[in-house]
């Protein structure tokens, strides 16, 4: 190459970052609500920085002591929340930034003094259901309209109009058809019901957000302050970024260890992909491919153990079951799930013959470990408590602690290497007093920024526990969950397949464009309970099946926001590259399937030998399927070689012996099949693609048929021949 081409070369890599990093916040304004936040300046600015920091402080105070009942946290912390929604997010994209208008500090006084109503006056209000006062009524009806407005700006329209539709069904419950149709609730039934009990927005969903949901996303931001992302990226980059396919292995384990502590699939693919994406462009991979790599591993962040997207502890309060059964059961299906897009982007790789990253210019493994290791402790910390059997509580605030002491080094080793290496330039180091003063400055200023980034993130999160608050309210006043469960079951005839299949339908469709949370909180309540009563399977089991394709929805055109804003940044095609995240993901697909109607695969009720068959032989049972999907393995794949792949793919990841046993006869069949074929082109891995050129598509798959046939029939002479 010579040395102009090799300038434009780099100008045009600086050209694909630039351009990459400079679109990062508008493709995070368009797919992502959360982000059309304003940018406030002077006092304005300072006061919601300091009620930020206020929020976080009175939910540390009530983890720390336990002194303030849940009957007053919960109206205390969704005052809050409302009240930072209206002074932190517009009234519409379009509106203006950087002003404060007054009807939203209005609104925002509004939202927190009818919360206090709630907070201050429970014991009374308790004891006045059934015969509440006017005021109580319009206090009441006031929040859920207020709470409506907040879902608007923070959440969006998909949860919102979910809600309403169920708070009209409620009221015009009479006017509904066939089995629908029930006495319908006053309005002053439905407001104390969902204000003035635990059955409504003030139930179990926002009890989780102002407890350990709120420590567990202040802890993220804690975590963030220590730089612990850029420590994912390097750490996969000094594992994988040097190997064929580099790039889009580093985006596969990068989102994996990002998703652990990351509550948004849009956020993971635009945090990571802005950096991802360009590399697997210029590598070679297309651009809808680079564009799904990320966007499937970022969705995938969400079923990742420990947090989950906060869906773990709602998961846990839900079914009843302690934290670490919950995590216990999501490790098996959360590793197929990255093992499998692994596996795809390594055949993608072959097929095409891409390379990696040059390796002199990856981090080298040991040394990154030695000097950046530590900030993986507060993790470490958080799992060694919770596997210890202490509450999620107790683990969150001790990994908050581990996170600011890891803070403390981080600041200390770069004012000591900054005074060694002055020392060494023979010029003036800073005194041990100074580096001591800096380092209690920086870990401050840390300290109060992430107490601000907490609070700000927990918004979204707790709008969507208020607003399905509402749904299960309404759900439990009317009773039409039993009715939806029995409608579903009809159309499906009672068969158990159909009526998966129309629940992954249903859980897809209502995950649309939906958060983590809410996404979980709306699909368990809906759809778990049918598919229990059909199957006859664990709660865990029927819970973990709707939550997985309730996030997988971020992927799964049409909407599939996760595969949208990793478009925007490959500027792809948004369909093609949700389609093939639908492929990388396949999984996803596949195993709730499989755990539903065995639980070993969710490590219920298996034994330490069980654990290893499902693990070993799923692992394998993922590369078959990769295989047949890619349509490569050591070579292209004839059409019967990619039906033999996926036959004994699905056969080895069913957790059963017998479907392991006949799943390695029948994978081995195609393995051994394309060694010879390659044996026969004397080590040539390609086959050439003219074979079939010119014929039309009936004529290609007879001969595909036909040859496919022949190589078995010679595949089965040549081992009987061996043996004789």
């Amino acid at each position: 190459m010579s040395e102009k081409e090799m300038k434009l070369t780099q100008a045009e890599e600086h050209e694909a970052f630039e351009t990459s990093h400079s679109e990062v916040q508008a493709i995070m304004e368009k797919y992502d609500r959360e982000s059309v936040t304003r940018h406030l300046k002077g006092p304005l600015k300072w006061i919601v920085f300091a009620l930020c920091i206020l929020f976080s402080c009175v939910q540390l105070y009530a983890a720390f002591t336990a002194n303030i009942p849940a009957t007053q946290l919960r109206p205390l912390h969704l005052g809050f929340v409302m009240m930072l929604v209206f002074l932190i997010f517009p009234v519409t994209k379009k509106a203006r930034r950087d002003v404060l208008p007054i009807y939203d500090v209005v609104l925002s006084l509004v939202a927190m003094g009818v919360c206090l109503y709630c907070a201050l006056q429970h014991v009374e209000l308790a004891n006045r259901i059934g015969k509440m006062l006017p005021i109580d009524i319009w206090v009441g009806g006031l929040l859920i309209v207020l709470l409506f407005e907040c879902c608007r700006r923070v959440v969006g329209l998909p949860i919102m109009c979910v809600a309403a539709v169920f708070l009209l069904y409620a009221h015009f419950g009479p006017y509904m058809p066939g089995l629908l149709a029930h006495r319908g609730k006053s309005v002053k039934q439905i407001i104390e019901q969902l204000v003035y009990t635990t059955e409504g927005i003030m139930g179990t969903p926002l009890g989780a957000s102002s407890t350990f949901i709120f420590l567990f996303v202040l802890f993220g931001a804690f975590l963030e302050r220590t730089e612990v992302g850029t420590f994912f990226i390097d750490f996969a980059n000094a594992i994988a970024g040097h190997k064929r396919g580099g790039p889009a292995k580093v985006a596969v384990l990068a989102s994996a260890l990002e998703g652990t502590v990351s509550g948004s699939s849009v956020a993971n693919t635009v945090g990571s992909g802005s950096f991802t994406i360009p590399m697997m462009k210029k590598l070679g991979y297309r651009k809808e491919f680079a564009a799904a790599v990320e966007a499937t591993a970022s969705t995938g962040g969400q079923i990742m153990p420990p947090v989950m997207g906060a869906a773990a502890f709602l998961m846990a309060e839900s079914v009843g079951v302690s934290y670490t059964e919950v995590v216990k059961a999501a490790l098996i299906p959360a590793l197929l799930y990255f093992v499998g897009i692994y596996i795809i982007i390594e055949f993608e790789a072959r097929k095409y013959g891409l390379v990696g990253m040059n390796k002199a210019d990856m981090p080298k493994f040991l040394p990154l470990v030695k000097r950046s290791g530590y900030l993986i402790l507060p993790l470490l910390v958080i799992l060694a408590f919770l596997s210890l059997g202490y509450t999620p509580i107790f683990a969150a605030l001790v990994g908050i602690a581990s996170c600011v002491i890891c803070d403390i080094i981080r600041h200390l080793i770069i004012g000591i290497t900054g005074a060694v290496e002055a020392r060494k330039a023979r010029k003036e180091a800073a005194s041990t007093g100074k580096i001591i003063l800096d380092t209690a400055v920086s870990t401050g200023v840390d300290v109060v920024a992430a107490l601000d980034k907490g609070a700000r993130n927990v918004l979204s999160v707790a709008v969507a526990c208020g607003m399905a608050g509402i749904i299960v309210g309404m759900i439990t006043l009317t009773g039409i969950g039993q009715t939806l469960g029995n409608s579903l079951t009809a159309l499906a005839g009672g068969n158990q397949y159909l009526t998966l299949i129309f629940t992954m339908l249903a859980s897809i469709i209502l995950g649309m464009g939906v958060p983590t949370t809410a996404n979980y909180l709306i699909t368990s309540t809906i759809m778990a309970g049918t598919v229990m009563k059909v199957v006859g399977c664990e709660m865990l089991a029927a819970h973990m099946f709707v939550f997985y394709f309730g996030i997988i929805a971020d992927i799964t055109p049409p909407v599939a926001l996760a595969a949208m804003a990793g478009s925007a940044i490959a500027k792809s095609d948004p369909f093609k590259t949700g389609l093939n995240a639908v492929k990388l993901a396949i999984a996803a697909f596949i195993v709730p399937y499989l755990f539903v109607f065995n639980n070993k695969m969710l490590l219920i009720g298996a034994q330490w030998y069980d654990v290893l068959q499902i693990g070993v032989t799923s692992v394998f049972g993922m590369m078959g399927i990769a295989a047949a999907l890619e349509g490569y393995f050591s070579r292209h794949a004839h059409l019967l070689q990619r039906l033999l792949f996926l036959a004994g793919g699905l056969l080895l990841i069913e957790p059963s012996l017998l479907t392991d046993i006949i799943g390695i006869v029948v994978i081995i069949i195609p393995i051994i099949w394309q060694d010879l074929e390659n044996k026969k082109l004397g080590g040539k891995m390609e086959p050439s693609f003219d074979t079939y050129k010119g014929m039309g598509l009936g004529k290609k798959l007879t001969t595909m048929l036909t040859e496919s046939f022949v190589m078995i029939g010679r595949l089965f002479s040549k081992t009987d021949s061996a043996k004789g």
